[in-house]
C-alpha cells in the first residue's frame, strides 16, 4: 500500500468504505470501533509489519448441532450424557467443500499461504504482512495502538471481503477488537455501594478475616473427603492478556490455606505460552482457587498471552480448546466484553463455539461481569442496560456473586452490588429457562422499566457464590481483599468438578452443559441443592429514573444471583442419581 494512501483523512475514508459496501462484502459492518480506556494511537504500522489473522469459515449443521446439545445435555433424554467426539463434531459442522476451495484460492491468489487450519476445518489463522492484509481486506488500515507495556494493531475502519466471499465467512479476526480487561474490585471492608450497606445479621456465624479455601468450604458444606480422586478428571481456566500465574506462588497458597483436606500445589498442564514475567493477580486468583475448590483434581492452564499484535486472546482460546481431542471437561474463563461493542457476526460464531464445546461434554462457566446490569447511553440521550458477553451466551454456565450479610462471620449470603446480570439483547430466552425467568418477571415487586432490558433474551446469571474480599498469594505475597465475580467463578467451576468426579467413579458421564439439569432440578423439588439468595440489588445507571439500581434478588431465580449458591452435599445428591 502506497504511504500516500495512509493520509487520506480518518473521516473520509470511513465515507469511502461505507459507500463500498454494494460492490463489495461487508461481514461486520455493524462493529463499533472503539478505542478502550487508556489505549493510544501510536501511528500507522509499516507495510511489512507481520500479522496474523483469523479467518471465521462458515459452517454446515449447526441447526444439527442445536439439537445435539439439547439431547445431550438434557438429563431426561435417552441421549443425555453420550457427547460427540472431536471426529464427529467435525463430520457435522466442518465447512462445505465450496467454501474451503473458496477461501484457499482467495489467500493464495494474494500470496497468503503460511496458514494452519483446526480440527474442526472452520477457522484459519494466516501470517502476512500488513499492505497484503489492506489488499485482501479493502477497507482495512491497520494502526499501533498501546497501552504502558501492551500493543495492539488494529484497523480503525471497516473492511471488506470480495462479494462472492461474503457467503464462505463469518467474519476475519484481528482487526477491531481490543483484547478485553477483567478486573478484580479491591474493597475496603466499610465500603458503600450506590447508599447500599452491608448490615450485620442477627444470624450466628464464624468470625473470619477475609475469604479463604476453609470459609467456602464452610460455607457451602464441603468436608475433608470433598476431594478428587480418579487420575483421569480433569479441570482448567483460561488467561489472556501476559496474565501468568507462579507455581510457587500456588504452593505458598496451598501451605498457607488449604490446610486440613487433600489438594494438589502445582498445575499439570499448561496449554499455550506460560511466561516468565511477574504473577498476575487474575491469573493467581483462578489457579488457587479453582485448586482449592476443586481439591485434588488434575488441573490444566490455558495460557493465551496476547503477544501477537493482531491476535485476538478470547479467539485464541476457542481455536486451542477446538484444535485438542482430550480436554479438560470445565473451564472456568473470567472474561467478558459488553455485548454492543461485538458484532452480530461475531457474538452468533463465538456462541456456535460454545455451542461445539457443549455438544463435546464440557461445562464452560464465565464471570457473570462485575458492573451490576450495566449501563449505556443511547443516541437520544436515554439510557439501558448494558448485557455482557460471553455471559449471556444461551451455552454456558454465568456465575454471579454474593458477599457475606456480615463481613465478619460465615453467615447468610446477600447480592454482591457488582454482581453482573440482566437479558441479553442478541440471543433469545432459551426454553431450559423460560419458566423460571417468567416467572421473575411475573413475581418481582420492582423491575426497572421494560425499556432498560430485553425480557426475551437470555436471562444470567445462572447460579452464584462468594465474589467479596478473597485472599491471593500473588508473587510470594499474600493480598487480601480480591473481589469480583473472576473469584465466585472458579469457585463453582472446582465443585462442578468434584461432582463430575463422583460421577466418574460412578461410570457415569460427566455433568457437560449444565444449565438444562440445574433448572430442572431447581424445578422438580430440589430447591435445597442451591441456596436461594433473596436480599440485595445491584447497580446500573446513575440516571433519574432508575438511579444507580438495576434488578434485585427475589424467592427463586433473579438476574442478580441466578438460582443461589452451592449447598455441595445437596448438589451431588441432586446430579448423582442412587
Amino acid at each position: 500500500m502506497a504511504s500516500g494512501s495512509r493520509r487520506v483523512p480518518p473521516a473520509l475514508l470511513l465515507l469511502l468504505c461505507a459507500a463500498a459496501w454494494s460492490c463489495a462484502g461487508g461481514l461486520e459492518h455493524d462493529q463499533p470501533f472503539r478505542v478502550p480506556p487508556g489505549w493510544q494511537l501510536a501511528g500507522a504500522v509499516s507495510p511489512g509489519q507481520e500479522l496474523q489473522l483469523t479467518f471465521a469459515l462458515r459452517q454446515r449443521g449447526l441447526g444439527r448441532l442445536a439439537r445435539v446439545v439439547d439431547a445431550v445435555s438434557d438429563p431426561l433424554s435417552p441421549q443425555y450424557g453420550k457427547f460427540l467426539s472431536l471426529e464427529q463434531l467435525r463430520a457435522l459442522v466442518q465447512p462445505s467443500p465450496g467454501t474451503l476451495l473458496a477461501v484457499g484460492k482467495w489467500l493464495r491468489r494474494h500470496g497468503v499461504e503460511r496458514c494452519h487450519s483446526v480440527a474442526t476445518l472452520d477457522f484459519l489463522q494466516c501470517h502476512m504482512p500488513a499492505s497484503v492484509a489492506e489488499q485482501l481486506l479493502p477497507g482495512a488500515r491497520f494502526q499501533r495502538y498501546v497501552k504502558g507495556a501492551l500493543s495492539a494493531i488494529r484497523s480503525p475502519l471497516p473492511y471488506t471481503v470480495p462479494e462472492e466471499l461474503a457467503p464462505h465467512l463469518d467474519f476475519v479476526g484481528g482487526l477491531h477488537r481490543f483484547p478485553a480487561e477483567r478486573r478484580e474490585v479491591a474493597r475496603a471492608w466499610a465500603r458503600q455501594a450506590g447508599g447500599q450497606r452491608r448490615q450485620g445479621g442477627t444470624h450466628p456465624g464464624s468470625f473470619h478475616l477475609g475469604v479463604t479455601p476453609a470459609v467456602l468450604r464452610q460455607s457451602y458444606n464441603l468436608s475433608a473427603a470433598d476431594v478428587g480422586q480418579l487420575p483421569n478428571n480433569s479441570q482448567a481456566c483460561a488467561q489472556f492478556l501476559e496474565q501468568y500465574f507462579h507455581q510457587a506462588d500456588l504452593a505458598e497458597f496451598m501451605r498457607l490455606f488449604a490446610r486440613g483436606f487433600a489438594h494438589r500445589s502445582r498445575v499439570d498442564r499448561v496449554v499455550g505460552r506460560q511466561g516468565a514475567a511477574g504473577a498476575g493477580l487474575e491469573a493467581s486468583l483462578d489457579v488457587q482457587y479453582l485448586m482449592s475448590s476443586g481439591a485434588n483434581i488434575s488441573t490444566w492452564v490455558f495460557s493465551n498471552p496476547g503477544r501477537h499484535e493482531s491476535q485476538e486472546p478470547f479467539l485464541a482460546w476457542l481455536l486451542l480448546l477446538t484444535n485438542l481431542s482430550s480436554v479438560p471437561w470445565v473451564h472456568s474463563v473470567s472474561y467478558g466484553d459488553d455485548e454492543d461493542s461485538l458484532s452480530r457476526a461475531y457474538l452468533r460464531r463465538v456462541d456456535a463455539e460454545m455451542r461445539k464445546a457443549a455438544a463435546r461434554g464440557l461445562s464452560l462457566l464465565f464471570a457473570s461481569g462485575d458492573d451490576g446490569a450495566g449501563c449505556r447511553r443511547l443516541p437520544g440521550g436515554n439510557h439501558t442496560f448494558r448485557p455482557s458477553f460471553p455471559a449471556s451466551s444461551p451455552y454456558v454456565t454465568t456465575v454471579g456473586g454474593t458477599s457475606f450479610k456480615n463481613p465478619f462471620l460465615v453467615t447468610t449470603e446477600v447480592s454482591d452490588y457488582i454482581s453482573g446480570g440482566g437479558f441479553s439483547n442478541v440471543f433469545t430466552m432459551p426454553t431450559y429457562q423460560a419458566a423460571a425467568v417468567r416467572r421473575f418477571l411475573r413475581q418481582a415487586p420492582k423491575l426497572p422499566p421494560s425499556s432498560y432490558f430485553n425480557a426475551s433474551g437470555r436471562a444470567y446469571p445462572d447460579l452464584a457464590a462468594l465474589s467479596d474480599n478473597y485472599w491471593v498469594v500473588t508473587n510470594r505475597f499474600p493480598l487480601p481483599w480480591v473481589s469480583g465475580t473472576s473469584a465466585s467463578t472458579p469457585v463453582v467451576a472446582g465443585i462442578v468438578a468434584l461432582i463430575n468426579d463422583r460421577r466418574l467413579q460412578r461410570g457415569l458421564p460427566p455433568l457437560g452443559f449444565l444449565n438444562p439439569a440445574l433448572y430442572r432440578l431447581q424445578e422438580s423439588g430440589h430447591g435445597a441443592a442451591l441456596r436461594d439468595v433473596t436480599q440485595g440489588c445491584h447497580l446500573s445507571c446513575l440516571d433519574g429514573t432508575v438511579q444507580g439500581q438495576g434488578f434485585c434478588a427475589s424467592p427463586g431465580w433473579d438476574p442478580v444471583t441466578g438460582w443461589g449458591t452451592p449447598n455441595f452435599p445437596e448438589l451431588l445428591r441432586a446430579l448423582l442419581p442412587p
